[in-house]
């Protein structure tokens, strides 16, 4: 049997599908905010790497650009510019 993912077991894989058919749907919900939680960290962690002299203005506007589109993050700088911050 082929797996989801090519460094997990197949039993491993059996186990976790068990568990999260288990769970119920607020543990389920909450598996999902902390995974999409550890994924926005993971991200801005790298941008801070990569762009280690930029504001934190800075990489929440390139977040906003990288993960929405360039046309969001232009509307999000154009509204700051407005509001002055």
């Amino acid at each position: 049997m082929r797996t989801q993912s090519s460094d997990t077991s197949p039993e491993a894989e059996r186990v976790q599908i068990d568990l999260l058919r288990k769970a119920g749907v607020a543990r389920r919900i909450e598996l999902t905010f902390s995974l999409t939680q550890s994924a926005i960290e993971l991200s801005r962690q790298g941008m801070r790497r990569r762009y280690p002299y930029a504001s934190e203005k800075e990489l929440d506007l390139l977040f906003v650009e990288l993960n929405y589109g360039k046309e969001l993050a232009d509307c999000v700088r154009m509204a700051l510019k407005r509001k002055g911050a």
